[in-house]
C-alpha cells in the first residue's frame, strides 16, 4: 500500500514537472499577453458580440500558435539560452526536454492552432501561419546578425491584433481591414520602447550570448534612449485612429493619449538618467500600457 502511494506521488510529481516545462516552453506569460491582444482585437470588430465559447476557442488557438512559435525560438536558441542566467532553466536549454520532443510539440500545436483559427476565418489561419514562420525562422536567427531583428520581430509581435480582427470575418466579411491595421500599428510601435528597455536591462547577458538587439553597437547609449522616445512619440498620433475610425469613443481616446504621453515621459527619463532603474521603469510601464489601452478600447467600443 505504501509502495503504491509512493509510485502515485512520484507519477504526480513527474506530471507536474512536465506540465511546468511545457509552460516554460511556450513562455506562458508572454503568450498570454499576445493572445490577450488577439481576443480584444476580435471583440473590437463591429460585428462581434461577446460569446464565451468563441472567446475561449480563439484563446486556445492563439495560445497554440504562439506557443509553437516560442518553442521554435527555444529549440534554435538552446545553446545561447544555456549561457544566460535568465534563460538557463528553460526545459530544452537545461536538457530536461529533448529538441525532438520540442519539434513534435511545435508541429502538433502549430497545426492545431492554425486549424482552430481557420474555424474563425481563412484570413486568420493564413496570418497565424505567417506570424509563426516569421517569428520562429526569420526573427529568431536574425537576432545574432543585426539589430534590425527588432524591427522584423515587431511584425509577428503585432500580427496577433490583425489576426483577432480578421477572425471576425467568419461572422461577417464586411468589417474591413482598417480596424485591424490600426490595432496592429498600436502594438507594432509599442514593441520598440518595450523591447529596447528589456534589452537594456539584460544587455550583459544578451551580449555574452551574441545577440545584437540594441540599435547601437556600443550597447545602452543615448541613441538607444532617443529611439525609445521617437517610437513612443509616434504612438501618440496612432492613438487617435481608433476614435477617428469609430472603433472606440472619446473616453478611450483620452486614456490612450495619457498612456502615450506617459510612455514618452518615461523614455525621456531614460535618456536623462541612462541607468537600469530608468530602463526598468520603461519596461514595466509598457506592460501596463498594453493591458490598459486594449481594455479601455474594448470598454469604450462604439
Amino acid at each position: 500500500m505504501q509502495e503504491n502511494k509512493t509510485i502515485s506521488n512520484s507519477t504526480s510529481f513527474a506530471l507536474a514537472s512536465k506540465a511546468k516545462d511545457y509552460f516554460l516552453l511556450i513562455k506562458f506569460t508572454l503568450s498570454f499577453m499576445v493572445v490577450f491582444s488577439t481576443v480584444v482585437s476580435y471583440l473590437l470588430a463591429p460585428n462581434i458580440r461577446f460569446d464565451l465559447l468563441q472567446v475561449l476557442l480563439l484563446f486556445a488557438g492563439g495560445m497554440l500558435v504562439t506557443g509553437s512559435a516560442n518553442a521554435i525560438n527555444q529549440i534554435l536558441e538552446k545553446d545561447t539560452d544555456a549561457m544566460m542566467k535568465r534563460t538557463a532553466n528553460r526545459p530544452i536549454a537545461s536538457g530536461r526536454m529533448s529538441a525532438r520532443e520540442g519539434w513534435v510539440f511545435v508541429l502538433m500545436s502549430g497545426i492545431l492552432g492554425c486549424y482552430i483559427m481557420y474555424s474563425f476565418s481563412l484570413e486568420a489561419a493564413l496570418i497565424s501561419a505567417l506570424s509563426l514562420l516569421l517569428y520562429g525562422f526569420v526573427y529568431t536567427p536574425l537576432k545574432k546578425v543585426n539589430s534590425v531583428a527588432v524591427l522584423v520581430g515587431a511584425i509577428p509581435g503585432a500580427l496577433p491584433c490583425l489576426i483577432g480582427w480578421v477572425a471576425s470575418f467568419g461572422e461577417d466579411g464586411n468589417a474591413g481591414w482598417m480596424g485591424g491595421w490600426i490595432l496592429f500599428g498600436i502594438q507594432f510601435l509599442w514593441q520598440f520602447p518595450h523591447f529596447w528597455a528589456i534589452a537594456w536591462v539584460a544587455h550583459k547577458d544578451y551580449s555574452a550570448a551574441g545577440f545584437k538587439l540594441l540599435p547601437s553597437d556600443k550597447g545602452p547609449t543615448k541613441f538607444t534612449a532617443l529611439q525609445a522616445i521617437m517610437y513612443s512619440a509616434m504612438m501618440i498620433p496612432v492613438g487617435f485612429l481608433p476614435y477617428v475610425y469609430h472603433i472606440s469613443g472619446i473616453i478611450s481616446l483620452w486614456i490612450l493619449l495619457s498612456c502615450n504621453l506617459y510612455m514618452v515621459y518615461v523614455s525621456i527619463m531614460l535618456f536623462i538618467k541612462m541607468d537600469i532603474p530608468a530602463a526598468r521603469k520603461v519596461m514595466f510601464s509598457s506592460y501596463f500600457y498594453l493591458m490598459l489601452v486594449f481594455l479601455s478600447l474594448y470598454a469604450d467600443k462604439v
